[in-house]
């Protein structure tokens, strides 16, 4: 039996690759470590999971090294999410970002090192937010680390930490980038859920800038298949590899809002505030080396997977209801104006 332990398994992508799991392999056990900040939360997690004598939540920081000590001695893979993760929120305040983001992460490559006899493989969950706005068509792994925000940097001093790691000490690890995920169970203050509930409430869809900002999206079933797929790749093939997840295509913040619109024949208005701070102008991921190496390509376009997570925010209101309150974040522009983002 292995025993996985997913930090930060009660957040959006967390939650539902612990799902995954719990649902693919009944053979597995599985630990969640997870502080439950604001964007996570135990109902999050796989229904009856808790009565279940294969699963374990236990609820603590990722900066507590003897708790993830305890854990990591009874583990066989570790897939590290924890983080806090809205650019917003670390213009907003930044400090929880570093102390999470970086310090976090560094107990848990330490931990990792230190119980490296039974931790077969570690999989760390970077962003690719460390790119900063793309300089060529499609961003590979060799493009430019520009972080253009706090949580971009925190997240970069992640991802080097974790190479840095390898190179030192060679432990097993794994570095994920993917591009912007959006799904069931993610907070309101990421775009995709905050459109979707405007429209549901018949509020005004906001827009930074003029709406030509562009991602790359991806499903977040799409990101659990991946890592699904990387825990059982040969580790050779793996360890040490840094690999994009995306679909190749961007599309942009105002397209976005214009087909939620749509596909929920909402009279919603689309209102435009002003640049993000940090903003980056485009995201779009060169994936091919994961498809070689893995064979792995989202499986769901973005219209699909919008027509899915749609019907999710609108089935589960009691679920997000909770949350209106946090939808918008006051941050000061660069013209020294208060404005909600």
């Amino acid at each position: 039996m292995k025993t996985i332990l997913v930090t930060g398994g009660a957040g959006f992508i967390g939650s539902n690759f612990v799902r995954y799991l719990y649902q693919k392999y009944p053979e597995y056990r599985i630990l969640v470590l997870d502080v439950l900040s604001y964007a996570g939360s135990v109902h999050n997690l796989p229904e009856g999971s808790f009565g279940s004598d294969r699963f374990e939540f236990w609820y603590g920081n990722v900066r507590n090294a003897e708790m993830v000590d305890t854990l990591m001695s009874q583990s066989s893979i570790v897939v590290h999410f924890a983080a806090e993760s809205h650019v917003t929120r670390s213009i907003y305040d930044n400090l929880q970002f570093f102390e999470t983001d970086v310090m976090g992460t560094q107990v848990i490559a330490n931990s990792v090192l230190k119980h490296r006899s039974n931790i077969e493989r570690f999989v760390h969950i970077s962003t690719s937010e460390v790119y900063g706005t793309a300089l060529t068509p499609q961003m590979a792994e060799e493009h430019p680390l520009n972080p253009m925000s706090p949580y971009a940097s925190a997240k970069c001093g992640a991802d080097r930490l974790v190479y840095s790691y390898w190179q030192t000490y060679k432990i097993p690890a794994i570095i994920v980038r993917p591009f912007n995920n959006y799904g069931p169970y993610q907070h309101l203050e990421k775009l995709v859920p905050r459109m979707i509930t405007s429209c549901i409430l018949g509020e005004p869809m906001t827009v930074h800038g003029d709406g030509s900002a562009a991602r790359d999206w991806l499903f977040v079933e799409d990101h659990c298949e991946a890592l699904d797929q990387l825990l059982h790749k040969d580790l050779d093939q793996v360890k040490g590899q840094v690999l994009n997840l995306g679909s190749e295509q961007h599309i942009s913040v105002l397209e976005v809002a214009q087909l939620v619109r749509d596909l929920m024949k909402s009279k919603s208005p689309i209102e435009y505030r002003g640049d993000r701070p940090g903003q980056v102008f485009r995201h779009t991921a060169d994936a091919s080396k994961v498809r070689n190496l893995l064979g792995w390509q989202p499986k769901i376009k973005f219209r699909d997977g919008l027509m899915k997570t749609i019907d999710w925010y609108q089935t589960h209101m009691d679920w997000w209801q909770p949350q209106r309150w946090m939808r918008h974040i006051p941050i000061v522009t660069e013209s020294n104006k208060k404005e909600f983002h």
